[in-house]
């Protein structure tokens, strides 16, 4: 397992973790199996949405004596009332659903408090102009919580909590085919394969936007929905008309910028296992890119996707890596200090560039990288 920080958090976690979605309904024996299996594999990273008293009882039962070996992502504004799952604003329940929370896991701290589900604006001012905002700001006051996310679907909202200033952890939906769409307060748009049939190529702006401000920011982001509720796996679900794998998947991920993990829904041990798999997987099984390169919808064309497929570069140039820095000089109309900071640590810089045009020859996406290699000497001076 490979582990990065969670942005400015300064928190180490497992760059595949385990969302909640394989969480319900099981035996408690089952459920531990899972839990066990993940912590086996190096997973570090657990998101808890899930309000139901058993789900976060065994939760806590299964963590006993490893708490601190762990980062819970643990979700704020969920309650479990009559038997079923409730998003709320209500800061009553809102308080008394996260005492609970802390009750039933043994601890008395969340790693990452994470509001729930904000997809419209509306709903966003409601928590920052109201008691949700202060609650949430006095657990991290009194440790409680260790720093404040948030988590959505809709770029547009993302990007408002981003430039807050007071979120330091976006969970957001990331993979190719909702990469494609617009922002929409209507996450049934996003899984809709209608919605895909006319023409879309690159990414969403938005998205784009959203991605490089957060990296440029130090906002980590955590990722759910990697593999499109599993219509990336199937060819006749696929919007691209072509079938991903689960590795591919990952990679597509956990390459776009200030991803720190991703979390995969797995429901067994044997499906966890295969998940954390990615982390020992070679090159061309992580390889996405010839997939959405050779696509017969929607392809990434003249798209810089970070996929390496640019290497070797005769020089030694990272290419992909000075792309990226260059996006995000791009994307913030300046050049923040940090990438500043990595980019003088790279072997190669882009004034190293022969524009020898191999690079251009291998890359799926039809991308001027000579041109883009000029342009990151011009802006970064070397």
């Amino acid at each position: 397992m490979n582990y990065r920080v969670l942005g400015r958090t300064g928190i180490r976690v497992s760059e595949i973790g385990l969302g909640a979605e394989g969480y319900g309904n099981k035996s408690y024996m089952i459920f531990k199996a899972l839990i066990d299996a993940a912590i086996s594999c190096g997973v570090t990273y657990f998101d808890l949405f899930n309000p139901s008293p058993v789900v976060r009882s065994y939760m806590g039962k299964a963590l006993a004596g490893r708490r601190d070996d762990v980062v819970i992502q643990g979700h704020i504004c969920t309650a479990w009332e009559t038997g079923q799952y409730l998003r709320t604003r209500d800061i009553t329940t809102v308080r008394t659903s996260y005492q609970d929370l802390l009750e039933r896991l043994g601890t008395d701290y969340i790693d990452v408090g994470m509001l729930h589900f904000v997809d419209g604006v509306d709903d966003f001012n409601t928590i920052f102009n109201g008691p949700v905002i202060e609650f949430v700001k006095d657990l991290r006051a009194r440790g409680t919580i260790r720093c404040i996310g948030m988590s959505f679907h809709n770029p547009k909202v993302a990007m408002m909590a981003a430039q807050s200033g007071l979120i330091d952890v976006i969970m957001f939906s990331v993979n190719p085919a909702y990469d494609l769409r617009p922002g929409t307060e209507a996450l049934e748009d996003l899984s809709d394969n209608k919605s895909y049939r006319n023409k879309l190529s690159g990414i969403d702006p938005e998205r784009d936007k959203l991605y490089k401000y957060c990296a440029a920011s130090g906002i980590a982001l955590t990722v759910m929905k990697s593999f499109a509720g599993g219509a990336l796996l199937d060819v006749k679900q696929s919007p691209f008309g072509v079938a991903l794998t689960t590795t591919q998947c990952l990679h597509y991920s956990l390459t776009r910028p200030a991803v720190a993990s991703v979390l995969a829904g797995c429901f067994t041990p044997k499906q966890m296992k295969q998940v954390a798999g990615y982390s020992d997987s070679s090159e061309p099984e992580r390889d996405y890119a010839t997939v959405l390169g050779g696509a017969p919808r929607h392809a990434f064309r003249g798209h810089c996707m970070y996929c390496g497929h640019c290497a070797p570069c005769t020089i030694g140039i990272d290419v992909a890596t000075v792309n990226k820095y260059l996006d995000l000089c791009l994307a913030e109309n300046t050049v923040p200090d940090t990438v500043k900071d990595h980019y003088a640590l790279l072997a190669h810089h882009a004034s190293d560039c022969v524009q020898c045009g191999i690079c251009e020859t291998n890359c799926p996406f039809g991308v001027t990288v000579a041109e883009r290699m000029q342009r990151a000497a011009e802006i970064f001076g070397y």
